[in-house]
């Protein structure tokens, strides 16, 4: 069986949004949705269990308690949704993963927010850009999030997630940052948060501990990072200009 294993009582959600926090290029849309789930105390609701997710178990630090790698959780006051992923998606598993959860967003009338990072080498703060599926397109345009400067496309489990929203016309939102391509990145992370996240879901989350906390995060991942850099490049979610692939 593939979906979701519940672990607590189901939540009370009225067409909650649902962010994605799968690992790709600079951990923009990991850090930014572990960030979130720490933040708002989010409760956790349910394993992911897709056909081609690692079996193994996950612990942390000062806890006995020992979890699957790819979790669901919820914040019921908020309408909110998170998915959190400690391992990157094989690209063999790819397809399978993006088709499983996506069921499960429709089934759930969730509207899911995909995070990915476009490596860019920049001096300044990050630029953050929107495109959308299905009808929710103008609100990115309310939220004043820009549409892409040229061409491109995402890889990885989230350009998948993408594409089965696509092809389904299901609304979703894909948010794209500006980010590092070599390290862990929490300025982009937070600019996620602040410029999409908290805007679209209609939440209020602090970024200045993720901004505080920026070189013990870029410890933290690193090790997670090199791992992103050695795997293949559809394993990895980012955003490219389109002029890479022609």
């Amino acid at each position: 069986m593939t979906g979701l294993c519940t672990q607590g009582p189901e939540p009370d959600l009225e067409e909650p949004t649902l962010v994605e926090g799968f690992p790709g290029v600079g951990l923009v849309g990991k850090i930014a949705t572990d960030y979130l789930i720490d933040q708002l105390e989010m409760r956790y609701y349910a394993s992911v269990d897709c056909e081609g997710l690692p079996r193994i178990g996950v612990y942390r630090s000062g806890d006995r308690t020992a979890r699957p790698p790819v979790r669901l959780y919820v914040s019921d006051e908020r309408d909110l949704l998170a998915l959190q992923s400690d391992v990157p998606i094989v690209a063999a598993a790819v397809n399978n993963v993006a088709d499983c959860v996506t069921q499960w967003v429709v089934d759930h009338d969730a509207t899911p927010l995909y995070l990915s990072g476009l490596p860019a080498e920049r001096e300044t703060k990050p630029d953050l850009y929107g495109i959308a599926t299905g009808s929710v397109g103008e609100t990115l345009a309310t939220h004043g999030i820009s549409p892409p400067p040229e061409d491109g496309v995402i890889t990885g489990p989230t350009g998948a997630l993408i594409n089965r929203a696509a092809h389904r016309e299901h609304d979703s939102y894909g948010i794209v940052v500006e980010c590092s391509p070599q390290f862990p990145d929490p300025e982009a992370a937070s600019v996620l948060l602040e410029e999409a996240v908290a805007p679209i879901a209609d939440i209020s989350i602090d970024t200045d501990e993720l901004l505080e906390r920026d070189a013990e995060i870029k410890e933290q991942r690193e090790q997670f990072a090199q791992q992103m850099r050695a795997i293949a490049q559809e394993e990895s979610s980012q955003a490219q200009p389109l002029r890479m692939y022609q």
